[in-house]
């Protein structure tokens, strides 16, 4: 959430910040801007009229001694009729803070002054690559979903008769790939980075969903679940670990905090019809671990270069060819400021797939959480950031192209091996 302090102060700022995200917020920013100089006039009438009643009030006893009782009628019936012109104009206040909450809830994140301006993917830069295990193949590489196939560990067509399109169904090695793959990276984040492992709720509230910035905007987007109030699925672990700290002020003596959570993710992925419709790439149920941290706002930036390469480390460490990516002002989330996208090679595709988004989200959702620091000058509103360490479905994905043999086995990573069992995976 903005702070409406700058609109107020600096809305060009906050207008050009619209425009380098490409717009789409235009409209509602300018409408907000309106509707709270209205609000504020509006209030500033409100506080002259009772400045007028309260003085009324505190001349009464004087005017009863020297006027009589008539006169203490006449300013009476004043102060009744100021009222009634105060009760008028506070009813309209109500419904326009409403309005304007719903506005400020509705915009984004400004980005950071070290994004670079740009309108979408084409406009992103490529920070760093590590194409050094880039395999060349003798035979043409098939893509994930027919080795899984062909190897029996992966199975779509029961998936999708026991859940509809979009769902994926592992079994066998297919299913342990999937278990040491999280083991690896949770052993990896937890004993040698430092994190704190967490087992979320898998179900939160909309103020939950809310304080991150899912709701209200994308909520076309979750899965809500029936009952007798409103709860979701959640679309990430960043959700329930960044919003254990809502509402509450944390000892600047505790900071940073960070946390790792393995989560399955639900999402419906609204508008994305026709698009990675094959294989695990965008499944409407997928595994993540996550990884959060709240931090002191002077060293959230340097926090978001440790967190992406905690999550790079997952992908050199099982010899996964990929590269970092700065995203442009017009291709980042909606609570970030500013973000690297992690791209691992998919050699039947002869590209790079995004595997893991870092981002650091500013004071944004610190604000929409009221998650405080205190400190020697006052409150002040903590940083968070989040990342992918990494998303499973396409972690598994990955190593069965990029380790799939001519015989159609594939072979398990050396640092996988020990959580896995077994050095190759054939045909059962």
């Amino acid at each position: 959430m903005l702070d409406i302090k700058l609109l107020r102060t600096n809305p060009e700022k906050v207008r050009k910040a619209m425009s380098d995200r490409g717009g789409a917020a235009l409209p509602a920013l300018e409408t907000l801007i309106a509707r709270d100089e209205a609000y504020r006039a509006v209030m500033a009438e409100v506080e002259k009229l009772r400045a007028r009643r309260n003085e009324i009030s505190a001349g009464i006893a004087a005017i009863r001694k020297e006027k009589g009782p008539d006169a203490v009628k006449e300013v009476m019936a004043e102060a009744n009729k100021i009222k009634e012109e105060m009760q008028a104009r506070e009813g309209g206040l109500s419904e326009a803070k409403k309005e304007i909450d719903a506005l400020v809830l509705s915009l984004p994140n400004l980005p950071h002054e070290s994004v670079s301006i740009g309108k979408n993917e084409a406009d992103n830069k490529v920070v760093r690559e590590n194409a050094s295990s880039k395999k060349e193949f003798s035979f043409k590489p098939a893509d994930h979903h027919t080795i899984g196939e062909k190897l029996g560990i992966l199975d779509f067509e029961t998936a999708t008769l026991l859940s509809g399109a979009r769902f994926a169904l592992m079994k066998g090695a297919g299913a342990r790939l999937e278990r040491a793959l999280i083991n690896f990276m949770l052993d990896m984040h937890t004993r040698k980075h430092g994190y704190t492992e967490v087992i979320p709720p898998y179900i939160v509230t909309a103020e939950t969903l809310t304080g991150t910035g899912q709701l209200p905007k994308f909520e076309e987007d979750l899965y809500r679940v029936s009952g007798e109030h409103p709860a979701y699925l959640i679309p990430t672990a960043e959700v329930p670990l960044t919003n254990m700290f809502r509402g509450k002020i944390l000892k600047e003596s505790d900071l940073p905090l960070k946390f790792t959570a393995y989560t399955a993710c639900f999402r419906q992925e609204a508008g994305s019809y026709g698009k990675d419709t094959r294989g695990l790439i965008r499944n409407h149920q997928f595994n993540k671990v996550e990884l959060v941290w709240i931090t002191k706002p002077e060293e959230s930036m340097a926090a978001l270069e440790t967190l992406a390469s905690d999550a790079a480390e997952i992908l050199s460490a099982l010899e996964l060819p990929h590269r970092v990516i700065s995203l442009c002002t017009g291709d980042m989330g909606f609570s970030s400021c500013k973000t690297y996208d992690l791209e691992v090679w998919l050699p039947s595709e002869g590209r790079y797939r995004e595997i893991s988004s870092c981002s650091n989200c500013w004071d944004f959702q610190g604000r929409r959480m009221n998650t405080r620091i205190k400190r020697e000058k006052g409150m002040e509103f903590v940083h968070s950031l989040n990342g992918s360490g990494l998303a499973v479905g396409r972690t598994f994905a990955a190593i069965l192209e990029n380790f799939q043999n001519a015989d159609g086995s594939v072979s398990v990573p050396d640092a996988l091996r020990p959580f896995f069992g077994a050095e190759v995976i054939k045909a059962a």
